[in-house]
Parts: C-alpha cells; sequence; structure tokens
C-alpha cells in the first residue's frame, strides 16, 4: 500500500484520532506524496528527485489501468467499481448459507419478537429474514457504504492535494485530473479489501450499531454461526437466538426512530466536511535545517538521525471533532438500549444470557482486525466504545420511569442523553424522572377552569356589583345634601 508520509513512521502516537487516520502503509491517499516500498518509487517511497523523474514514474504506475481510468465511477472520489471488483475477488471462494438456514433464522427471529415483546414498548420492526453470505451482504450494503466513504474521501482527498506546492500545481495541467483518477483507484483497491475481509466475518447486518442495508429484513450470516458460538461460549442453537434477538431489537429501533439513521450518517459528513492535514510536524523538522550543516557533517548527521526517529508524516485532522464524539455517543446508546432489552428479553428464559452479553460486549470492545481495517480506510470508527455504561443507563432509567417511557426518550434527538450523561447518568435521570412526575399530575381540565377563573378575575375587580353602585349613590346623595344645607356657602362662615 502507498505510504502516506515524507519520513519514517512512529509506533508511539498517545492520538486517538492519529491512530484512527494516520497509519502510514493504509493511508488512501498515500499517491499524493509518494508510493510505498511497493510503488514505482522503491525504497523508502516518493518519487524520484525532480518533476521528470516524477512523470516517468506516474507513467510506468498508470500503464496497466486500463480501461479502469475511463470508468465513469473514477470521476468521483473512490473508484466504486474497482472496489467491488477488489471486494468480489475476496470472496470468491467464500461459502454462502446452506438451504435449510434461511429457515432456521426465522423461526429464531419469530422467538425472538415473541419475547422482545416483553422487554420493549416498542414494536416488531423487521417485517421478513433471511440467511445471508459474503456476496449478498456486499450487494446490499454497498450504497451504504458508498454514502459514508465519499464525504471521507472527497474532503481528504482535497486537503492532500492543498499539501501539493503551488508552483507544482501550476505546472501539473491536465495531470491533476489523471492524479485524481489514479488515487480513487488506489482508495478503490483498499476499500474493495477492506469490505472483503468484512464479508468475510460478518454475522448480523446491524453488527455496527446502523442499518447498513436498506430495507426491513433481519439477516444473519449462518456461515459464521460455529466461530461465533466459540466466541461466545454457547452453542449453535443459543447462539442462533442470541443474533436473533440483537438483529430484531436493532430493527425495532430503527423502524421506530426513522430519523436515526440518517443522524449517524450526518454525524460522518459532518466530521468529514472538516478534515485538513496538519503538516507541522514536517515544517518544525524543516525549521530545524541549516544550510551550513551541508559543511558540517557531524551536525548534517545528527540531523538525519533525529529524523529518521521521528514521524513527519501529516496528520489527519477535522475541525468538527465534536461530530466523532456524537457518532460515538450515538451508537452507544443503540448497542446499550440492544444490550439491555436482549439482555431482559432473554433473562428468563437462556440461563447464561448474562454471560452471552458479556461475551457479546467483549468481542465488540476488543475491536477486531475487521474494524480496524475499516478505521483506517474510512478513517473513522464505527464503534460504540461506551456501550456499557449506556446500558446501566438504560437499566436505571427503566426503573426509575418504566419501560415505555424508557423508550419514549427515542422519540426526538433532544430527548437522548448525551455524551455527559452517560459518564453521570443521575442528573439525566432524574430529569425524566420529574418530568414523569409533573405528567402523571397534570390535569387539563382542571387547568382550562382556573385558566377561566384566572382570566374573569380582573374583570370583577374593575366592575363593581350592583350593591355597590346603590351605596356609592347614597353615599352620594348625603354628600349632595350637606351642601344644600351650607346654601353654597364656606364651612364657619355662617352669620
Amino acid at each position: 500500500m502507498s505510504n502516506f508520509g515524507f519520513g519514517s513512521s512512529s509506533s508511539n502516537d498517545d492520538s486517538d484520532d492519529d491512530r484512527h487516520n494516520n497509519d502510514p502503509n493504509q493511508n488512501p491517499f498515500g499517491f499524493f506524496f509518494g508510493m510505498g516500498p511497493q510503488g514505482p518509487g522503491g525504497g523508502n517511497g516518493g518519487f524520484g528527485g525532480n518533476f521528470g523523474d516524477m512523470l516517468n514514474q506516474f507513467g510506468a504506475m498508470i500503464s496497466g489501468f486500463g480501461s479502469d481510468l475511463n470508468n465513469s465511477d473514477g470521476n468521483g472520489a473512490v473508484n466504486y467499481a474497482m472496489s467491488e471488483r477488489i471486494a468480489r475477488r475476496h470472496i470468491a471462494d467464500a461459502k454462502g448459507p446452506k438451504p435449510t438456514d434461511s429457515q432456521a433464522v426465522a423461526e429464531a427471529v419469530r422467538l425472538a419478537e415473541l419475547w422482545l415483546d416483553e422487554a420493549t414498548a416498542l414494536p416488531a420492526g423487521a417485517t421478513g429474514s433471511v440467511a445471508f453470505g459474503p456476496e449478498q451482504w456486499l450487494e446490499e450494503t454497498l450504497p451504504t457504504w458508498k454514502r459514508l466513504v465519499d464525504p471521507l474521501a472527497e474532503n481528504l482527498g482535497k486537503a492532500a492535494m492543498g499539501g501539493v506546492p503551488k508552483e507544482m500545481q501550476e505546472h501539473m495541467g491536465p495531470m491533476a485530473g489523471i492524479m485524481k483518477q489514479a488515487n480513487a483507484m488506489n482508495f478503490g483497491v483498499q476499500l474493495g479489501t477492506t469490505l472483503g475481509e468484512l464479508a468475510k466475518g460478518v454475522v448480523l447486518s446491524t453488527q455496527w450499531g446502523m442499518p447498513l442495508a436498506q430495507g426491513r429484513t433481519a439477516a444473519i450470516a449462518t456461515n459464521h454461526l460455529e466461530e461465533m458460538a466459540k466466541t461466545l461460549g454457547a452453542d449453535r442453537r443459543e447462539t442462533l437466538i442470541y443474533l436473533a434477538c440483537r438483529e430484531a431489537a436493532h430493527f425495532r429501533l430503527f423502524q421506530h426512530v426513522p430519523w436515526l439513521a440518517e443522524r449517524l450518517i450526518l454525524d460522518v459528513e459532518e466530521f468529514a466536511a472538516g478534515l485538513a492535514l496538519d503538516n507541522s510536524a514536517m515544517e518544525e523538522a524543516s525549521g530545524e535545517f541549516n544550510p551550513e550543516m551541508l559543511n558540517d557533517p557531524e551536525s548534517l548527521k545528527g540531523f538525519m538521525e533525529r529524523l529518521q526517529g521521528a514521524d513527519l508524516s501529516p496528520k489527519v485532522v477535522s475541525s468538527n471533532a465534536h461530530a466523532r464524539q456524537r457518532l460515538e455517543t450515538s451508537l452507544s446508546l443503540v448497542e446499550g438500549w440492544v444490550d439491555y432489552v436482549v439482555g431482559a428479553a432473554l433473562g428468563s428464559r437462556m440461563p447464561n444470557s448474562a454471560m452471552l452479553g458479556a461475551a457479546w460486549s467483549s468481542f465488540r470492545n476488543n475491536g477486531s482486525p475487521m474494524m480496524e481495517a475499516l478505521t483506517k480506510t474510512v478513517g473513522i470508527s464505527l464503534t460504540a466504545p461506551k456501550a456499557n455504561e449506556a446500558a446501566e443507563l438504560w437499566r436505571r432509567l427503566e426503573d426509575a420511569v418504566g419501560t415505555e417511557r424508557r423508550d419514549a426518550v427515542w422519540n426526538h434527538p433532544d430527548f437522548l442523553p448525551v455524551a455527559e450523561d452517560l459518564d453521570n447518568p443521575a442528573g439525566y435521570i432524574g430529569k425524566i424522572a420529574f418530568d414523569e412526575d409533573e405528567m402523571s399530575t397534570f390535569d387539563p381540565i382542571g387547568e382550562i377552569e382556573k385558566l377561566e377563573r384566572d382570566n374573569q378575575q380582573p374583570d370583577t375587580e374593575e366592575q363593581p356589583s350592583a350593591g355597590d353602585d346603590n351605596d356609592t349613590n347614597d353615599n352620594g346623595d348625603k354628600s349632595n345634601n350637606g351642601d344644600n344645607d351650607n346654601n353654597g356657602e364656606e364651612p364657619g362662615n355662617k352669620n
């Protein structure tokens, strides 16, 4: 794969974003900065020392591309025709489901739906079920992968071209378009490899907390049941029922909350919109160079040794890092809800359900080569780092307000917990419980009657009663009589 840097990489990186986005052997935009060990440049990567060498090496590289450069897919940031072809090559020997597997999945999903009815207020969301294989998974999920990957690839490609010196860009001419197509193919190859590996290992269509396939069909990869049963420490039947419960629970959530899947994708798009390349490491290293070192072999040697131990490659950063946190929080809330609901549904029916849940949680939290490859390719992680904390929040919320009110918070995104609530759920639960108490004592008829009384009260004060009018008239008469007695004379002026 291409080398995304100006120097050797370092494994001592404390930044999560750097680990997610900056693997020098996986970055799909390495073409802009030089080819890796297997590229035309050889060695540590990079084109030749001058522009002419670069053109020659570039021509050699694209000589084998053939008609792929003319493919309409090549006009975008990713050549998806190449991705699909590479992915299919990886799964060519993979086995599909047996003819009887779909019936087994249907029975497991039907049983799971019955049990889930007692654990959640959300109705069933899946309208069918199927046992799928790698080829079907690839076909059904590729449209969603395109939408997830496109904004990341496009914005990172723009950032990469921004790192090319302006003087060089002015002389590139048509070469810029060819380089864009070549880089789209490079990304397509890596994405295809990743999707091929994912297709051979995925067990659920909703495995990563979001519906990658369109439609309302619960899908389980039955050819992986034996391996997953070993991972979970259960037999094949128990594993199938557990997976069916997870799949059915996901569909209940995503069908009842239609905005949820769109929000997850929008978080990815927002993160991608802020992508940029941080070249500060290279700039700092360049600032340390002194031309006088050319006349001082010892100083030059020391400078080169420092460069060899440094990671000078550009770092992928985003000015919208909050979108990553929001995505991880949303995925954690989804997975935590599914964890808790599935555990509640199976708790009294499968003695080892708690063990299955813990094993799945460990399987998810420990990550996998598939997810690591996906993260390196698309630049963002589809993980739920706080799913366990979210499951505990949902449990405590149900204890406080009940199942129906717990599930009602999914009705609007503003009702959902935020990242801080996962670490300290007491405040969030208290607010929901307070709102619940307020609603339980709310009397709409009484409130209307009270409002009517309040509206009438000012009129009562402003308009005197009939008795008050008589009193006023009587007082006026007495006053007039007094005036008559005085006969117009001032008091005290009588003779």
